[in-house]
């Protein structure tokens, strides 16, 4: 029997041990590390969802431990179980692995997609802000329009108590505040539940895909990151960003989702310069030259422009974009004639991004910060 550990985000880790390791004779999950979302390691991974061979459950260790607990535990095998990662970083984590002895391994999509009997359209993207939510959007309110009824299941983003996030379904806005949604959960379910459409979300996506196809005539999977899906789609879009041209031949896993795409969006062609949009092209093209390419405009709208025009305005940023998305900034309101912007980000537990150095480290593995020059 090989002694595994996972190395994940608190996402695509929970998947791939329910997919491949929870009920597997030949393996012997020891722990999970956690890298990416400050606070998710010190947890465990509950027994009632990993099964009755884990009766104490697993436990989540911070990613820099990984080298002495693989030493310490004896671990023959690490599986990179989570996404938007460079293909440096990913040789990093694997160096990391291999010099303290263990095999390094990553799961593919034959063994981790789950299938559906109903129709399943699929986002990803090739980094994390490069648009996929709001296509999503676009999707599902295009297939309501064609008469579908659409379910959404959205990516992991299992924060809070483990034990009540196995399968989570919203519908309405007080389903979040039951649910104690953080601010990331919300931006991604709000726009949905305000559409109309209900959202399904949690850890044990077979049991979260078995409820959703109960009442949709088509799933839509809304990926984070740039994961690939956790379904078997049926149409795959994969949207690229050429403000960050080139990444979807050095991101893990960007060039799976291009490969993977039946349509390749190339989004914010109203802010990317030219040859940057001719570049993108160029690799989606040499990925996948059976692809549809689709150029789109990313417009960012404020309800009430007045309020902002000729102001000094401090933009919140999305997190994630400008943490291990690697942008300088994502929402933009120079449209709006605003002065002076400050580019800081605020709020409570995990979003909080406080000075220079930790805003540049936030979402980062250690051996990602590891590797950072200092500011």
């Amino acid at each position: 029997m090989k002694r595994v550990i996972i190395v994940g985000a608190a996402g695509r880790d929970f998947h791939n041990f329910n997919m491949v390791f929870r009920n597997s004779p030949d393996h012997e999950v020891v722990a999970f590390t956690a890298a990416q979302i400050p606070g998710i390691e010190g947890r465990t991974y509950p027994p009632e969802l990993a099964g009755p061979r884990y009766p104490k459950g697993i436990p989540i260790f911070a990613e820099k431990e990984l080298p002495r607990l693989i030493k310490e535990m004896k671990a023959d095998l690490a599986i990179l179980s989570y996404s938007d990662l460079s293909y440096g970083d990913v040789m990093h984590i694997g160096s990391s692995a291999l010099a303290a002895g263990a095999d390094f391994q990553l799961l593919g999509p034959r063994n981790t997609m789950l299938r559906s009997r109903l129709p399943v359209v699929s986002v990803g993207a090739v980094r994390t802000g490069a648009g996929k939510s709001t296509v999503s959007r676009k999707i599902s309110l295009t297939l309501r329009d064609a008469g579908k009824k659409v379910v959404v299941i959205r990516h992991p983003m299992p924060y809070g108590d483990l034990t009540k996030e196995g399968v989570q379904r919203f519908a309405s806005f007080e389903d979040l505040d039951k649910a104690d949604c953080s601010i990331e959960e919300r931006e991604e379910y709000e726009p949905h539940i305000e559409h109309g459409f209900v959202v399904y979300a949690g850890i044990d996506y077979e049991q979260i895909l078995r409820s959703a196809e109960k009442e949709a005539d088509i799933i839509l999977w809304d990926g984070g990151n740039n994961d690939i899906p956790f379904v078997q789609p049926n149409v795959h879009f994969a949207v690229l960003d050429p403000l960050r041209a080139g990444d979807e031949l050095t991101h893990y896993p960007s060039e799976v989702n291009v490969r993977l795409a039946d349509v390749g969006i190339i989004n914010k062609v109203n802010v990317a310069e030219p040859e940057k949009i001719q570049l993108v092209e160029s690799n989606l093209k040499g990925l996948n030259p059976t692809a549809i390419v689709i150029k789109a405009a990313s417009e960012v709208t404020v309800d009430k422009p007045e309020l902002v025009r000729g102001k000094r305005v401090l933009i919140i940023e999305d997190g994630p974009t400008v943490t291990h998305g690697d942008m300088a900034y994502g929402g933009d309101t120079r449209g709006y004639q605003a002065d002076n912007q400050v580019p800081e980000a605020y709020s409570e537990s995990r979003l909080r991004i406080e000075g220079t150095d930790q805003a540049r480290n936030q979402g980062r593995s250690a051996l990602q910060r590891d590797n950072l020059e200092p500011s």
